[in-house]
């Protein structure tokens, strides 16, 4: 299977099982994205350690999951992002729109500590 979905108690894990996120295959991570947020679920971690390229249309998909689940309130957490994948997010100047952390579990601790600031933010 290309991408693995896992649901824990406060976000969804995707694990991108593919080495090439392209064309070939970003509609399909675009379509799983959506699922999970029509699921109900707005925190959402992607483990990209496998993924050795990246093209626009694979960005397009991240895109797609960080606008869902920031309009629902939530948040999205790109994990393990390999060398090549991180110049073409640098290039398009995407790395300071997306939340990037160097393991699945710092995304974790990530996004607990955003849901908390979030939180303490509507208390105000």
């Amino acid at each position: 299977m290309a991408f693995e979905k896992k649901k824990e108690e406060n976000y969804t894990l995707v694990t991108c099982g593919v080495e090439k996120l392209d064309t070939t295959n970003a509609p399909d991570l675009k379509a799983e994205f959506v699922l999970i947020n029509k699921g109900g679920e707005n925190c959402i971690i992607i483990d990209m350690s496998k993924t050795r390229y990246c093209d626009s249309s694979g960005l397009s998909a991240l895109l797609v999951a960080n606008r869902l689940c920031k309009n629902s309130n939530g948040s999205f957490v790109i994990a393990g992002v390999q060398p090549a994948v991180m110049k073409l997010i640098e290039i398009s100047q995407l790395h300071n729109v997306l939340n990037i952390t160097p393991t699945v579990n710092e995304a974790v601790d990530y996004l607990f500590m955003d849901q908390v600031e979030k939180e303490l933010g509507n208390e105000d």
